[in-house]
């Protein structure tokens, strides 16, 4: 494991000599446009492991992406290897089916010190909750990005994130009754308490998550990768290819629908990804919004 190898991965070429916010927002940047949001492991027969040397292999050495746990423990590595002020944090993700957060600590996320002042990077939540530059973890204050306006708000040592998302213009009108469609403008995103945590913290829900029948990661197949000028993601067979601000306080979503013969090809030429085994794609209705 090496950090020039990582940063071939993510074609980061910048400097790495002072652990200020203008290197780590690059360096996250060019993380999150290479390294997917994804659980295709589960799909086409391969365990997911938390074991960082497994991790760096799935990731830098075959060009995969992974979940949150995957993504962030190997940022948090990167980080701490350039000498950055890291920690785990764990989260619990909002469903907005159910109109609640789960009960059960499934994100993880890095909180870094620079400076005194604290900061959120996430670069495991993919589609357009997926923020494009480290928060500052301060209370009530927005925080305008690519993607929207995001903000933390602090009650009682819980600190909850949401977003505000601009309109949508959908070409396709056969998907503008999507379930995949987020209806809020407003949506709450996931809540944390700033405990330390490990990834031994996470043991459980990495085999739950992949092994449940009620875990949103067994009922979908998902691929998502942050682009220049938005994101895109493969959904079961449903690609869609998301474009920020596209005419003012509007975002482009253009959806379309793939025959099994085509998914293996679109995974290759839209997110760099070439599997091992083969791919079963899932997509069942409910529990996910991009």
């Amino acid at each position: 494991m090496n950090l020039e190898e990582y940063f071939a991965r993510t074609g980061y070429k910048g400097s790495t000599v002072k652990p200020d916010l203008e290197t780590l927002t690059d360096i996250f940047q060019h993380h999150i446009r290479a390294v997917p949001f994804e659980n295709l492991s589960i799909h086409c027969g391969e365990k997911i492991t938390l074991e960082l040397d497994h991790v760096y292999n799935k990731i830098v050495r075959k060009k995969r992406g992974g979940w949150c746990m995957e993504n962030n423990q190997l940022l948090g590595w990167v980080l701490k290897r350039l000498g950055y002020d890291t920690s785990f944090l764990g989260a619990y993700v909002f469903n907005p089916h159910q109109n609640a957060y789960a009960t059960l600590m499934t994100h993880l996320v890095v909180k870094v010190v620079i400076d005194g002042k604290a900061y959120i990077v996430d670069g495991g939540f993919g589609v357009s909750y997926q923020m494009w530059q480290p928060m500052e973890l301060v209370s009530g204050k927005e925080q305008p990005q690519a993607p929207g306006v995001f903000r933390f708000t602090e009650k009682n040592g819980i600190w909850y994130l949401e977003k505000m998302r601009r309109k949508q213009y959908i070409p396709n009108q056969s998907f503008s009754n999507s379930d995949l469609l987020e209806k809020k403008e407003c949506r709450k995103v996931y809540m944390f308490s700033l405990e330390p945590r490990t990834m031994e913290d996470f043991r459980f829900q990495c085999t739950y998550l992949q092994t449940s029948p009620d875990s949103l990661f067994t009922k979908k197949s998902i691929c998502a990768l942050q682009t220049t000028d938005g994101f895109r993601a493969l959904i079961g067979w449903t690609l869609t290819e998301t474009t920020y601000n596209y005419k003012e306080n509007m975002d482009l979503v253009e959806f379309v629908t793939l025959e099994d013969e085509e998914v293996e090809k679109t995974l290759k030429e839209k997110f760099n990804i070439t599997l091992e085994r083969k791919l079963v794609p899932i997509n069942v209705k409910g529990s996910y919004t991009i």
